[in-house]
């Protein structure tokens, strides 16, 4: 009996035992009809037809029973059916099964009679080849042996042979040993000898050096004095000749490979001249607009002026008005206000004061902007949001003509170059270049240096001491201490002394030819003073007599040093010194 069979048994024992109790339950209940009251009891009426009622379930119930049994066992008559065929399919699945097997067992009492042949042929075989092998092995190993043995016989006589060297070094050091023996006798008698020599020589040098004395009429102490001196002056000589030709191969050696760098420097950065002024020329398209921004009885002028704080000169110049300020970025201002003025044609008080708010709002983005491009364009992304604010004002502030936000550029891109070819930090050495200028945003508004001035700026915002001291240090109000210090110093001066890269008054430059002349003829022994190639370099021409060699080097030295003390010059100047003799004779 399998599974399937045992549940169609329970499945039947079930279904019985249901039909039992339904069958109990209705026999009870007719008992209590026949015991019940009198039929004219309605209670007894309504409890007797839900009685019936209960037993007409009971009936179709024990009738659906009844099927279900039935069902049943048909159901498990077809399953003793398939079980029957089921068991004829697994009677006929292990004959099979055991046909395969007893093939698998003859094919594989085939294969491993054929595997136990191989095994023996390669048993054969490896035995021959491990015969083989051994043999070679022994020829190889008795080869070894006698090789070894020759060897042993070949040691044995090197070591007769050393030691029959080592008798013979035994016998030499023996005889050594006298021969050192009869030196030191020797040595001590001449000893000895050199002793009393020594003696004789000492009274008769004392004799000597009595008999100095007093033919010359100095002690001895005294004229160890005189050669000490004479000495002591030969040797500052020729130690101020050693200084000089040290300094010289130094400068020159140092001047070229400074040339070679700044050179460099300059030529990778290509920036264009500058022309800057004070004044904003602003055309009109015709001469009628001038009477319009005059205004009735000059309202509007005088509006704009008190406005902007910007002057506006209208004069016979066709078709342009001039705007006059010494705040650049107050004077961009006025310039766009009055522009957007011209082109909207209203021009009345109340007009002026709505677009100059909005003029003045578009120079802040602009020079926002250019804060930003600048600083794009050098490479630096961290710095605090007040300090490019100030960058963007120098967008329209000069220096002896030339921009400044443009100068702080090329200063920085020179000091990267520079700070490149002597293996430095760039990134530092480049920020300190672009922020050395920063002060001259503030200083109409605030006394003081602008290096100062940008240098507090600074270190306010966050900066390192390294920038910090660079700033503070580029016009040498306080030592450079640093070699950020010293780059940014000689940057800034390779961009303000290019060629068309600052302007100056000619008054100015006058006086400083004069002033660089003052300073080279006021020194001793001078004779001429010529200033050449617009004052970058001096001529000094020295009397021969009167400085030597020595003293025209230190003559070169001390002019530039007063030079750079006084003066305040773009690039700069060179000190040479001419000292030149010159001996005439006469033939008769």
């Amino acid at each position: 009996m399998n599974a399937f069979d045992v549940v169609i048994l329970a499945v039947v024992l079930i279904l019985a035992v249901v039909v039992v109790g339904a069958v109990l339950v209705g026999v009870r209940t007719l008992r209590r009809i026949s015991v019940a009251p009198a039929p004219e009891d309605p209670a007894f009426i309504a409890e007797k037809d839900r009685q019936e009622q209960s037993l007409a379930a009971l009936r179709s119930a024990a009738d659906e029973a009844n099927s279900t049994i039935d069902v049943a066992k048909s159901a498990a008559a077809a399953a003793r059916t398939e079980a029957a065929a089921a068991k004829a399919e697994a009677k006929a699945a292990r004959a099979e099964a055991r046909r395969v097997l007893d093939d698998a067992r003859a094919e594989a009492d085939t294969i491993l009679e054929r595997a136990h042949k191989q095994a023996e042929a390669d048993a054969e075989q490896l035995r021959t080849t491990a015969r083989r092998s051994g043999e070679r092995e022994v020829a190889v190993l008795a080869a070894t042996t006698r090789e070894q043995a020759a060897e042993v016989e070949r040691r044995a006589a090197r070591m007769d042979e050393r030691e029959r060297l080592h008798t013979e070094e035994v016998e030499r050091f023996a005889e050594r040993e006298r021969q050192l023996t009869a030196a030191s006798a020797a040595l001590a008698a001449r000893e000895s000898a050199l002793v009393e020599r020594e003696r004789a020589v000492s009274e008769a040098e004392e004799q000597r050096r009595r008999e100095l004395e007093r033919v010359a009429g100095l002690t001895a102490d005294a004229a160890r004095s005189e050669l000490i001196e004479a000495i002591e002056g030969q040797a500052k000589r020729e130690a101020a000749l050693l200084v000089r030709d040290i300094e010289s191969d130094a400068r020159n050696t140092a001047e070229q490979r400074a040339r070679h760098i700044v050179v460099d420097a300059i030529q990778r950065v290509a920036s264009e001249q500058t022309a800057e002024s004070v004044v904003s020329v602003l055309h009109l398209p015709g001469d009628e607009m001038k009477g319009r921004i005059i205004g009735r009885e000059g309202r509007n002028i005088r509006a704009f002026e008190s406005v902007t704080g910007v002057n506006l000169i209208i004069d016979d110049t066709p078709e342009a008005v001039l705007l006059s300020c010494f705040d650049p970025v107050r004077r961009e201002v006025g310039r766009l206000t009055l522009e957007k003025l011209v082109l909207d044609g209203r021009i009345h008080p109340h007009r002026i004061e709505e677009v100059y708010d909005l003029a003045r709002y578009e120079v802040d983005q602009l020079c926002h902007r250019a804060a930003e491009d600048a600083l794009v364009e050098v490479g630096i992304t961290e710095i605090h949001p007040e300090l490019v604010t100030l960058l963007g004002r120098l967008r329209y502030r000069t220096s002896y003509g030339q921009n400044v936000l443009k100068h702080l550029v090329e200063t920085a891109h020179i000091a990267g170059t520079m700070a490149a070819e002597l293996r430095l930090d760039v990134a530092t050495i480049k920020r300190c270049a672009f922020l050395h200028d920063i002060g001259k945003a503030l200083t109409h508004e605030v006394e003081g240096s602008h290096a100062i001035i940008g240098a507090d700026l600074a270190r306010k915002y966050g900066e390192s001491e390294d920038v910090v001291h660079a700033i503070e240090a580029h016009h040498n109000e306080v030592p450079p201490q640093t070699v950020e210090a010293v780059l940014t110093q000689a940057s800034d001066a390779c961009s303000g002394g290019r060629p068309g890269a600052r302007r100056e008054s000619l008054e100015a430059y006058v006086k400083r030819l004069e002033r660089i002349e003052e300073i080279a003829a006021g020194k001793l022994g001078v004779e001429k003073v010529f200033a050449m190639q617009a004052g970058r370099e001096i001529r000094v021409m020295v009397k021969p007599d009167d400085v030597d060699d020595i003293g025209a080097a230190v003559l070169a030295r001390d002019v530039a040093k007063q030079i750079e003390e006084e003066l305040t010059y773009p690039g700069q100047i060179r000190v040479t010194v001419v000292r030149e003799s010159r001996v005439t004779e006469i033939a008769r």
